[in-house]
């Protein structure tokens, strides 16, 4: 296969190898520490847990990636690449440890929410640091394969890294504090291996940085203006990201309905219900594995608006077809369904944004792209908070997410036929 030839020429470069080894490292303990997350919000037995409380979750989870990541970029541009990727982690593994205790004592919520959304905001600078520093190891003959293949590595660490978190979640007593001490020492362990790497390979270069940092905050500010008036001006592209934000919604709602499924209505205990939600987690983790394998066909064959209409056609009829029975194993297929039609949708919307939008206005697009990404998960999040009862069976808001997806699909239908 020449994926794996590819990844064999790259681990042939040491810099690469030792680059590679923090982002495994550090998004594996993202994995650990998000799961371990999720789970004391909804399966602690001291607490009751509502939709409310899943949306505030979520919100600590997302949105930091979003609102700093524009910005964030600014002060990585000043900073030794190799360095945040050190203190970085190092920061990480203290405030990790401090949630823990958190969780043993039994702190106020606020304080719990404040630890964890300190964790997850240093995480923007290290992803951002990782993709930066990736043309410093590799040539550029082979750099859009490591921009391919890099990544994808490391979704797959933190998705393994997940699995690891619900293995010691239904074996540990004290499990959730055992959890966020894991995900702790392997912050640590992605410091300890960035020691491999000099200060100065990564850069950047010190005759490089903007000398004043209040220039360079203002440039980025007025950078992500003009990439606004850019896109205004690319319909197809507009219309992309306004289906990707629905879908995404879409997908928030049916996530926070499972969660309070497997909490309240499919269990009668914490490891089974558990268990339920590492199972529907999985399933949509390979439904989003199978629209990467079927994606590049179906765009080939349908165009990316009809294929995206097909992924959010099915996802219209299947979801009350399935959903409103309530019952495990629907909402399982389902779990897959969404996952492939989610995941298809973005694959689709990245290739109308990648060949409608000039080059220069790309990176602040997707910056863009990534704020309405999660803002949609976690709005989503908020509505089911409102209409969810405590055990998760809602009709209305079942019915609510078929009515978005019909609706997305005329729309995207209609763009298909005027393009």
């Amino acid at each position: 296969m020449s994926v794996v030839r590819d990844l064999r020429v790259l681990l042939r470069l040491t810099d690469f190898r030792r680059l590679l080894a923090v982002r495994l490292l550090s998004q594996s303990a993202d994995g650990v520490y998000q799961v371990a997350l999720a789970t004391y919000v909804v399966f602690s037995p001291e607490k009751q847990t509502s939709p409310a409380a899943i949306a505030s979750a979520m919100a600590v989870l997302l949105l930091p990636y979003s609102f700093i990541g524009p910005f964030a970029g600014v002060l990585l541009d000043r900073w030794q690449r190799r360095q945040v990727f050190l203190y970085g982690n190092l920061l990480r593994t203290v405030l990790a440890c401090g949630t823990a205790a958190l969780m043993l004592a039994s702190a106020p919520d606020w304080l719990f929410y404040a630890s964890a959304l300190s964790v997850t905001a240093v995480n923007r600078f290290v992803l951002a640091g990782l993709s930066a520093s990736l043309p410093r190891v590799v040539d550029e003959e082979r750099l859009v394969v490591a921009n391919s293949l890099s990544p994808t590595a490391g979704t797959l660490a933190a998705t393994l890294g997940g699995g690891l978190a619900f293995g010691v979640r239904l074996v540990s007593s004290d499990s959730d504090a055992a959890v966020v001490a894991l995900g702790a020492v392997l912050y640590l362990c992605a410091a300890l291996a960035s020691l491999r790497m000099s200060r100065e390979l990564l850069g950047p270069d010190p005759e490089q940085v903007q000398t004043s940092l209040t220039a360079a905050l203002g440039s980025t500010a007025r950078g992500l203006r003009a990439g606004l008036r850019h896109l205004a001006e690319r319909r197809p592209a507009v219309q992309a990201l306004a289906a990707m934000t629905l879908v995404r919604f879409c997908y928030g709602a049916v996530t926070v309905t499972v969660f309070m499924l497997c909490r309240y209505a499919w269990s009668s205990t914490e490891s089974k219900g558990l268990a339920l939600l590492g199972l529907a987690l999985a399933l949509s983790g390979a439904g989003f594995f199978a629209a990467a394998v079927a994606s590049p066909w179906a765009v080939g064959r349908f165009g990316p608006f009809g294929w995206m209409a097909l992924c959010a056609g099915t996802a219209a009829v299947l979801v009350p077809a399935l959903g409103l029975t309530f019952a495990p194993a629907p909402f399982l297929v389902s779990a897959f369904v969404l996952g492939l039609t989610t995941q298809g949708t973005k694959i689709a919307t990245d290739t109308v944004v990648q060949t409608t939008v000039d080059d220069a206005y790309r990176g602040r697009i997707f910056s863009l792209y990534d704020v309405l990404f999660n803002v949609a998960f976690v709005s989503a999040a908020a509505v089911a908070a409102l209409m969810l009862p405590p055990d998760g069976r809602s009709a209305l808001l079942i019915a609510m997410v078929a009515s978005l997806y019909a609706a997305i699909t005329l729309l995207l239908l209609r763009q298909r036929g005027e393009g």
